[in-house]
């Protein structure tokens, strides 16, 4: 099997989505999708660079199939959020621009100056370990200092920025690092209307201007993300972040999308059916018998469950294709399978069922799942589990 990042075997060949054999399980991955939606993405840019975010292996898509993908589809920079993730990207030999922003004290920064990876800087006490690590290393380290906007979540505060911009400048101007970034990250992007973007945006247009007051000169000031770079152009400055959208997923509600590209989903999920029987009225499905059979008739077996990333929330509710049918999980969801009633439909063992998919066979869309599971298509598709193979198409 080819899991993500792993040797190519028997499933790990090319495919076509609608002829190829069925495995038990799988999530089809068509890297296509991933390069078209970068270029799409560059276009609604304009003139600023574009990283393409890998975090959480290429969102379950992959991360090496993933960045190599939204290279072909012109992506300026990669970003991690964690320096595994950035070095597993060096790691098959990849070597454009590397941002990986997430780390703590005693982290092997050392080990990722070594490996051109760019990083980030909440604190002098952070920038100082870098610094050092950049000794060790003996390399000068590149580095994006992060201000807080209004997230409250990683970053100096504006209070402290002229010290973090302080000792950025004089350990630059000692050679001990490159300050190549100013960067943040927006809170309520996707509400474009929303009195904190436009707060949070003056904030750090002002912290910009304290560091080029004091003398940094930054190449690279970006603070958008996926939704910011689809509907707030006064966000994109030198470089947007982009996401959840590099896969095919829009973060704009539905009413604010009508000036967006239009971005395919890269990621089909399925299973083959592994039984199917017919069952009396009244018959109690899975944990619980939450529900009962309403009249006899056929119950069908997917073989996907909880510990594959289908929510356990989403009993009784997610939608399925099969067969050219739209049915639902009928009962509660288990670690390992889930029940469909598919009524008297002509369904049998290996016929292909759909979680979800780009909508191209008129499949759910990964959306329809997080609203089933009561969450965002952000963790559905993070969450898909490593037992499933992921087959690039």
């Amino acid at each position: 099997m080819n899991q993500s990042g792993s040797a190519p075997g028997t499933l790990g060949r090319p495919m076509d989505s609608a002829t190829a054999p069925v495995p038990q399980r799988a999530a089809l991955i068509d890297t296509s999708a991933i390069t078209a939606n970068v270029r799409a993405l560059r276009e609604v840019a304009g003139g600023a660079k574009l990283l393409a975010v890998l975090k959480a292996d290429g969102y379950g898509h992959g991360i090496v199939q993933a960045a190599r993908a939204a290279l072909d589809g012109g992506a300026d920079y990669l970003g991690t959020a964690v320096l595994e993730e950035a070095f597993a990207v060096r790691e098959a030999g990849i070597t454009a621009p590397l941002f990986s922003w997430l780390a703590a004290p005693g982290s092997p920064y050392a080990k990722a100056i070594g490996q051109d990876i760019d990083l980030a800087a909440y604190s002098v006490a952070q920038l100082e370990e870098i610094a050092a690590a950049g000794d060790a290393a003996g390399r000068i380290p590149r580095v994006h200092l992060k201000i807080d906007t209004g997230m409250w979540r990683g970053g100096s505060t504006l209070e402290d920025w002229p010290g973090l911009c302080a000792a950025a400048l004089a350990l630059e101007r000692a050679g001990g690092i490159r300050g190549v970034g100013i960067w943040s990250h927006l809170a309520c992007a996707d509400e474009p209307d929303h009195p904190s973007v436009a707060a949070q945006l003056e904030m750090f247009t002002e912290a910009i201007g304290i560091a080029r007051d004091m003398g940094l000169d930054p190449e690279l000031c970006h603070i958008a993300n996926s939704a910011a770079t689809l509907a707030t152009p006064a966000a994109h400055f030198d470089m947007v972040r982009t996401g959840i959208a590099v896969y095919g997923v829009n973060p704009l509600p539905e009413d604010l999308r009508g000036g967006s590209p239009t971005l395919r989903p890269a990621m089909t999920l399925c299973a083959a059916i592994v039984q199917t029987k017919r069952a009396p009225a009244g018959a109690g499905i899975s944990y619980g018998h939450t529900e009962l059979t309403e009249t006899e008739t056929t119950l069908a077996v997917v073989p996907l469950g909880y510990a594959d990333g289908v929510f356990r929330s989403a009993s009784s509710r997610g939608p399925v294709q099969l067969a050219g049918g739209r049915y639902r999980v009928l009962g509660r969801v288990c670690m390992d399978q889930f029940v469909i009633d598919v009524a008297d439909d002509d369904v049998v063992p290996g016929d292909r069922a759909v979680l979800f998919g780009p909508g191209d066979g008129g499949e759910p869309h990964v959306e329809a799942w997080a609203e089933a599971s009561g969450t965002i298509p952000y963790e559905i598709l993070t969450r898909v589990g490593s037992r499933v193979p992921r087959i690039y198409l």
